[in-house]
């Protein structure tokens, strides 16, 4: 294969549709825009979702739920994934080093999940009821 022999696919080029050239190119006259209306003019085009006039779907249909601009900067974290973790003192830097959680992550939340039994010292991090008594148990504390 030389640079001069390379080509394009089989049916990646076409040759451009030249509109309003004669009866004899097939897309004379009206161009392929048909008769009048909207569609057919010059600049006269309508924006996305408008049914002529009728209410659109996007306006029929009820608004439900929302999406929270703070879910993305809250994480949690299991007790299973805190008894594989080196460290004796988890803060939040150290679980965003580890990979636990986003970098983004600003609020972290230790949940009952899986089993501890090494002692673990949080400091700046919150634990649901069963996560707490969980790391008591183990002899560990929350700061």
């Amino acid at each position: 294969m030389q640079l001069n022999t390379i080509k394009p696919g089989a049916g990646a080029k076409h040759a451009k549709r030249r509109v309003g050239r004669g009866i004899g190119s097939g897309l004379g006259k009206t161009a392929g825009r048909g008769h009048k209306g909207q569609k057919s003019r010059a600049g006269g085009y309508h924006k996305v979702g408008f049914e002529g006039g009728q209410m659109p779907l996007q306006r029929r249909l009820p608004k439900r739920g929302f999406k929270s601009t703070t879910a993305k900067y809250n994480a949690e974290i299991s007790l299973a994934a805190l008894q594989k973790l080196a460290a004796d003192e988890v803060d939040l830097l150290t679980l965003k080093q580890a990979g636990l959680v986003p970098e983004l992550a600003k609020n972290v939340k230790v949940i009952k999940s899986g089993e501890l039994t090494k002692k673990v010292v949080l400091k700046g991090i919150g634990a649901t009821a069963g996560a707490k008594a969980a790391i008591e148990a183990a002899g560990g504390s929350l700061a």
